[in-house]
């Protein structure tokens, strides 16, 4: 959706999620001189919290972030949260993010807290139609920029990027399966106000899975010590290839990494997890109606190629990843029940929303899968 104002005296109307009149009150006063808005647009993609692309006077951009419309878990959504990781990582380390530039804690002004940071140039790839100008050898590059962006984040020195309070790593699996437990019982409560019910007897099976085998603590710093202290890992929590901006020329590179919302202090396995689940090869059987398939072109990595070369860079012990895939099955599943019922009851902003509930029992059954037979 692209909102345009002409003339420029007038901010555009009628932007889901936006008060556009408070909102531009609003910038007048935190950026001063930033200019009037011209038009906003609804970055197509996301299916959690909302993005918009604004363009002001003299065509420079910023991009706004905000939690999503209608169903939202109490503990999700941290506008807060997402505002302080970026500010840090921009600050203080080498993971490329977009440069922050104001957080708004009122919601009277759009209706929820939001951010506003730098438009960074860059395209998002997500299908094989994508990667129509893609050559081989651009692809294995990109492969192993994301790889090498994964392995940033997960050697972060938290204490001095001001993190070391972002989490709490000592338990973080145990208390993820108790999280994303209760967000499936929110979200099937909500189906079912909707009229929909489902019977889904894998999903109760395979928490008992995890919970045998779910570790008390994330392992330690990798390549380093197992001690407390270098459990302290940060985790993405939703690091995929379209949740980054790519750039393919002169070289194959990630501009920035995006939407961190979900991102903590824990155990930097679950994230490569969350990866290999979204990683697409040519052979799969299923294809899961989130994420990227353009990994399934020609040149891209393989999943083992992108986990054996993660552990090369981080000297990570991955002899447990099977539980990481099947957890990670388990919280996408989750995260697809609560986009679902968003869009029973109407609150979704955007488009391809309709297949999402498809993609719950396929990933429960791909977290048993894995667990029996030990496949990425």
């Amino acid at each position: 959706m692209t909102v345009d104002a002409e003339p420029p005296a007038e901010p555009p109307s009628g932007v889901p999620g936006i008060d556009v009149p408070r909102l531009a009150d609003w910038l007048a006063r935190e950026l001063p001189g930033s200019g009037r808005i011209r038009a906003i647009d609804l970055i197509a993609g996301g299916r959690s919290n909302l993005t918009y692309a604004i363009t002001l006077d003299g065509g420079g951009r910023v991009v706004l972030r905000r939690p999503p419309l209608g169903h939202v878990q109490p503990t999700a959504h941290d506008m807060g949260r997402e505002h302080r990781v970026l500010t840090a990582l921009g600050d203080a380390t080498a993971v490329p993010v977009p440069r922050t530039l104001a957080f708004c804690a009122d919601e009277d002004v759009i209706g929820a807290r939001f951010y506003l940071m730098d438009h960074v140039e860059g395209r998002v790839l997500r299908t094989r139609e994508d990667a129509a100008d893609l050559t081989p050898d651009q692809a294995r590059g990109l492969s192993e920029a994301l790889a090498e962006a994964l392995a940033a984040i997960h050697t972060v020195d938290v204490t001095a990027a001001g993190l070391d309070d972002f989490g709490r790593p000592s338990g973080y699996m145990r208390r993820q399966l108790d999280r994303w437990r209760r967000q499936w019982d929110g979200s099937q409560e909500a189906i079912r106000a909707a009229g929909h019910v489902r019977d889904l007897p894998e999903y109760d099976r395979l928490v008992e899975r995890l919970a045998e085998r779910t570790p008390a603590d994330a392992p330690g710093r990798p390549g380093g010590s197992s001690s407390q202290e270098g459990r302290a890992r940060l985790v993405h929590g939703d690091f995929r290839l379209d949740n980054v901006l790519a750039r393919l020329e002169p070289r194959p590179e990630i501009a920035a990494v995006v939407d961190w919302e979900m991102s903590t202090l824990g155990d930097p396995l679950s994230d490569l997890g969350l990866t290999l689940v979204y990683w697409a090869e040519p052979g799969d059987a299923e294809r899961l109606p989130v994420g990227a398939t353009i990994t399934s072109a020609p040149g891209f990595f393989t999943r083992r190629e992108f986990t054996d070369r993660y552990a090369e860079l981080t000297g990570s012990d991955l002899g447990d990843l099977d539980f990481y895939v099947a957890f990670a099955c388990f919280k996408l599943a989750v995260i697809l029940a609560g986009i679902h019922a968003r869009y029973l009851q109407k609150a979704t902003v955007g488009e391809g929303f309709d297949q999402i509930g498809d993609g719950v029992p396929l990933l429960l059954r791909r977290a048993h899968r894995t667990l029996d037979t030990g496949t990425l």
